[in-house]
């Protein structure tokens, strides 16, 4: 099992981790599973990366990963076996289609799903000992609003909202946002809108969730994009590449470009809260100081 270092210890090994600027932590979430979460992960990745940005992607559907499958790669080691102490954080690092790198998770092991305070502590120290520079690091949350998808979510500095136009895709997407907001204080959201028929159906979709969050929620919705239906999306699945990679000049890949430039407006963390040095604190929580005062 991985053991846990010193606060100084992790501290420091975060701080060397971000020494030249902070990383940008960004989850990516949506409440229902189906919304195609994923692919605008896997593809925002690509594009950041195609841009010179050193990217990482953690597989955070802890028990049902699939990022490695849909871009075709074989790790050998994932973050069950970081968990149990067989390798580091380093060694499960792969490297993907334009230089995105990918934090696999493991898929069919139920106990990766619920991780105790204990594990999540090795987890802070694994993220410690990463010597891997980053400028982005992006987060593929699974489906649902478990308690492990709401540490992921509420540690991050951005969170995007993916929906598409399904009524369940609306009504989960606002019941992520009340609880993040209610229970944990986000009051900010970026919104994604996948799988429509042009910009205008998106943003009339982003309109539909803004009602209802305007009327019961003291929050602040972005519109950040819309991202059309692209028949050129099944094909690049099945080749088990980037939509951005395969099919270039397509009409999704244009949305993933302009997400891109979107975020790179989006102030930059300065102050410590914006470091991934919070991220891993925020993750662990409460539980993890009281474990480490035992």
């Amino acid at each position: 099992m991985l053991t846990t270092s010193s606060p100084y210890d992790q501290a420091h090994g975060l701080r060397r981790m971000h020494s030249s600027s902070p990383v940008r932590v960004i989850a990516i979430t949506g409440g229902k599973g189906g919304v195609g979460k994923t692919n605008i992960s896997i593809n925002l990745g690509v594009a950041m990366s195609q841009q010179g940005k050193r990217v990482l992607l953690l597989d955070a559907d802890l028990g049902l990963a699939n990022v490695d499958v849909l871009l075709g790669l074989h790790p050998r080691k994932n973050l069950s076996h970081v968990i149990s102490g067989e390798c580091t954080l380093d060694e499960v690092i792969v490297t993907a289609q334009g230089g995105l790198k990918i934090v696999p998770g493991a898929s069919g092991l139920q106990a990766m799903a619920d991780l105790s305070s204990a594990e999540r502590g090795g987890l802070v120290n694994a993220f410690s000992e990463l010597n891997t520079d980053l400028d982005v690091m992006l987060i593929d949350t699974a489906a649902g609003i478990s308690d492990s998808v709401l540490n992921f979510v509420r540690a991050a500095q951005e969170v995007i909202i993916v929906v598409c136009d399904e009524p369940a895709s609306i009504t989960d997407a606002y019941a992520m946002i009340k609880t993040l907001s209610c229970q944990y204080g986000i009051n900010r959201f970026r919104v994604v809108t996948n799988m429509v028929a042009g910009v205008r159906e998106g943003q009339e979709l982003y309109k539909k969730l803004a009602a209802v969050t305007n009327r019961f929620l003291d929050v602040a919705l972005d519109f950040m994009g819309a991202v059309p239906y692209d028949e050129y999306l099944r094909k690049a699945i099945q080749k088990q590449k980037p939509l951005v990679e395969a099919y270039p000049r397509s009409k999704g890949s244009m949305a993933f470009k302009n997400l891109v430039q979107k975020a790179d407006k989006w102030p930059v963390p300065t102050e410590a809260q914006g470091h991934l040095e919070f991220f891993w604190e925020r993750l662990i929580g409460d539980q993890y100081t009281q474990g480490a005062q035992l």
